[in-house]
């Protein structure tokens, strides 16, 4: 860990760095699993540089979402933005998933959306990710997700797709009350939930880290959860027993799927352009 780091946690959290090893995982950041001389063990990430407002808004989303009572979040014990940027959390030692581990998480997911959010997007109007998605307030699902996500993820996208699969992209953007299913408020979402943002713990409780917290559809949650697998069919199971989904949501998987797709292409190409452009004519 840079000395400089270290003399920030120090002053952050009242006790010297004893040790730091490198935890890895992460494709922006750079994060340690300290010890510090009180006997505390802590997890610390920072960026050499960051976006504006990178870490504080990655621990009002952690705050925000444990204030619902519903899901297990780490504890932010300290955050800057200012140099040397960083995030201290309590730090949550890995165990092996039990029987109830996937109910669990279903039933406590469905309790965080049914808390619900003041509005689709964020008050504060924070962006989201690497790529600054926006996060502006909206009164409607279909206004949220077409001018926060995917007419800014069409601008991104030129020359990652095909032109005519952007003009697909923005001509579904104006499209959506016709697919996005009944109107339903919008739900406090984690924003980000693949396998990787979930840590079994003791007991075989889940806590969910890494979060691009926001109001939005609650089907959104649970298509990234079905994007890249790693959670259980216990798990979707439970949920819909605590808060039922509405007719059609299997049509709308995808379509919920589109954005995370799109930026996969963005940042990574590949199979994620095939798996976009075809996520994308499903609806076009």
């Amino acid at each position: 860990m840079d000395p400089q780091l270290a003399d920030a946690v120090c002053v952050a959290l009242g006790a010297s760095v004893s040790a730091a090893a490198p935890v890895h995982g992460g494709d922006v950041a750079v994060a340690f699993r300290v010890e510090l001389a009180d006997g505390r063990w802590v997890f610390v990430k920072t960026h050499r540089n960051p976006p504006p407002g990178f870490f504080s808004t990655e621990a009002a989303g952690l705050t925000w979402l444990g204030e619902a009572g519903a899901v297990d979040v780490p504890t932010v014990l300290a955050c800057s933005d200012d140099s040397p940027a960083l995030l201290a959390l309590s730090w949550i030692e890995r165990a092996t998933a039990v029987a109830s581990t996937e109910e669990d998480l279903g039933r406590r997911l469905a309790t965080l959306h049914r808390v619900g959010a003041p509005c689709f997007g964020r008050e504060d109007r924070r962006t989201t990710g690497s790529r600054a998605l926006p996060n502006e307030p909206t009164q409607t699902w279909a206004e949220f997700y077409a001018i926060n996500r995917l007419l800014p993820l069409a601008r991104l996208a030129d020359g990652v797709l095909g032109t005519s699969t952007i003009d697909r992209l923005v001509a579904l953007a104006d499209r959506l009350e016709s697919f996005g299913g009944p109107p339903e408020p919008p739900a406090r979402l984690h924003g980000d939930l693949w396998a990787g943002n979930r840590i079994v713990g003791a007991g075989g409780r889940s806590w969910l880290i890494d979060p691009a917290a926001h109001g939005g559809h609650r089907e959104f949650d649970l298509a990234m959860m079905r994007l890249f697998g790693g959670f259980g069919e216990a798990c979707f199971v439970a949920y819909d027993e605590v808060f039922p989904l509405a007719d059609g949501w299997a049509e709308r998987v995808t379509l919920h799927q589109i954005s995370p797709l799109v930026v996969h292409a963005i940042k990574f190409g590949g199979g994620y352009v095939a798996a976009a452009t075809g996520a994308i004519e499903r609806y076009t």
